[in-house]
């Protein structure tokens, strides 16, 4: 019985000595996995750094000039002046549907106090 015991006990450590090896090559992958997605943001982050400069040097606002001189005939593009907009006043808001009325409450002018307006 004994000998069963330690037997059983050798094969409980050897399983769970596999167990751990299993695990750590995981976890070991898992960090790699991590470290690579760590260096394409950093990837990321540089490109999207470029572009942005690319994008606030083509935006300069004397070179939208110059293109917009340059493309008058045949875009017809003019300066922005404030009597170009029109007002808040003639924008044509849509007007919301009134919903049903499905549960009406009866109010009779009986119950009203002398002197009080009605809803």
């Amino acid at each position: 019985m004994k000998g069963l015991i330690h037997v059983m006990a050798a094969l409980a450590v050897m399983g769970l000595a596999f167990w751990a090896y299993q695990e750590n090559y995981k976890t070991q992958q898992a960090l790699r996995e991590v470290r690579g997605l760590h260096a394409q943001i950093g990837a990321a982050h540089a490109r999207l750094g470029v572009l942005r400069a690319e994008w606030a040097y083509l935006n300069r606002p004397d070179r939208l000039r110059d293109l917009a001189g340059l493309n008058f005939d045949r875009l017809g593009l003019l300066p922005l002046k404030p009597e170009g907009f029109g007002s808040i006043g003639a924008v044509a808001y849509p007007i919301p549907a009134l919903l049903p009325i499905t549960d009406p409450v009866e109010i009779s002018s009986d119950a009203m106090n002398p002197g009080e307006e009605p809803l």
